[in-house]
């Protein structure tokens, strides 16, 4: 099955023609000016995997929202289980900066972290 895909490694943003078998086992990959497309495309065709980035509501902070971080990518497929218990959190200020706002997110082994520091008011 032929697909095609832009990387996302870098800021270039190769636009790669990817060849998988049936079973989905990476065969060819055209496109790539570096080594590093040619990886994304496996991981691309194997599973999908995503850094995600939002914010949760602060109580007594400085502003009303916080920005949110993963602390490694997770399953493209994971991100709306991820958003929703994302969006079901309210954090007290103060909060430092990669502090965990959620541990182990819907099991996963990424946990959501502060990606700024919010002082109390």
């Amino acid at each position: 099955m032929d697909e095609k895909f832009i990387c996302i490694v870098c800021p270039v943003g190769c636009e790669l023609q990817v060849r998988t078998d049936e079973a989905g086992n990476l065969q060819a990959v055209a496109g790539n000016r570096c080594g590093r497309g040619r990886k994304y495309a496996a991981e691309e065709c194997r599973m999908p995997m995503r850094m995600l980035t939002s914010t949760v509501r602060v109580e007594n902070g400085r502003y009303p929202r916080l920005p949110v971080i993963t602390s490694e990518s997770i399953p493209k497929e994971m991100i709306p289980q991820v958003m929703a218990a994302i969006n079901s959190v309210t954090v007290t200020a103060p909060v430092n900066l990669r502090e965990v706002v959620i541990k182990n997110v819907c099991g996963l082994p990424a946990d959501i972290l502060a990606s700024r520091s919010m002082k109390a008011i």
